[in-house]
């Protein structure tokens, strides 16, 4: 596999997002996802816990996973997705096994998507918080989905013998959280900014309490766009992109 620095976006018909938990596709690339759904891309959510373990306030724990599906779906309508899939992983105990592997690997083949984003498996020592363990487990089961579970016609074979999915080749890995060194492509998501925005206030539990929410992302972004591109005084999600056809 070789890397991309300018994966061709513009052929993109089809996407699927891998993510931990509610929320990390919002703070990690709603503004992508924005800028594809605009464009006419299909979008699916694959999100492998309910993010029960989150939240900052009395809520209770029971009626936690409900509350974060239901602000993950609202954040994904903001951004121009209707389909959400939620595994049920529980929320801090995600491990790379053949489970996980197997139920991802049922998502591309049921979507087909040209790319899949995902956290990347790596600890990112430069911002050792973006690491977290799900996140890179997500990111370790969902690569192993990608190549070479999905296009393997002999793994987990009840996905093609029961459910009737055949095997299905992503061309592009697209991972979030990536150190420094290993960031290949940016994104210019200045015109979705605003639709950014409202895709993290959709999740109130977790982002009410932030104090200059906008302030914050809009730093970060603009810090993206300066050391990546496309310019200064833009703003820009970034990505370690893997070609994988």
């Amino acid at each position: 596999m070789t890397t991309d620095p300018e994966p061709a976006a513009d052929d993109i018909r089809r996407a699927l997002v891998v993510t931990a938990h509610p929320d990390d596709v919002d703070f990690g690339c709603a503004g992508t996802v924005a800028a594809w759904t605009a464009a006419g891309v299909e979008v699916t959510y694959c999100v492998c816990t309910s993010g029960e373990a989150g939240g900052f306030d009395d809520t209770a724990r029971t009626d936690m996973p409900q509350l974060r599906q239901q602000e993950q779906r609202a954040a994904a309508e903001a951004a121009g997705v209707t389909d959400v899939v939620f595994l049920g992983y529980r929320d801090g105990q995600v491990v790379v096994n053949l489970s996980l592997r197997r139920d991802i690997t049922k998502v591309i083949r049921t979507v087909c998507p040209d790319v899949v984003v995902t956290h990347s498996p790596e600890i990112n020592w430069d911002a050792v918080t973006l690491s977290h363990p799900d996140h890179r487990a997500v990111g370790e089961a969902a690569l192993a989905a990608v190549y070479p579970d999905a296009r393997n016609a002999f793994a987990h074979p009840d996905l093609s013998e029961q459910h009737g999915l055949q095997p299905w080749t992503v061309r592009q890995l697209w991972m979030s959280e990536s150190s420094q060194e290993r960031i290949n492509h940016a994104v210019d998501i200045t015109e979705q900014f605003d639709t950014k925005m409202a895709a993290l206030r959709a999740h109130h539990s977790q982002t009410a309490r932030l104090h200059d929410l906008e302030g914050m992302i809009r730093q970060h972004l603009e810090g993206n766009a300066e050391r990546y591109g496309p310019a200064p005084g833009r703003l820009a999600e970034v990505f370690h992109v893997v070609n994988t056809a």
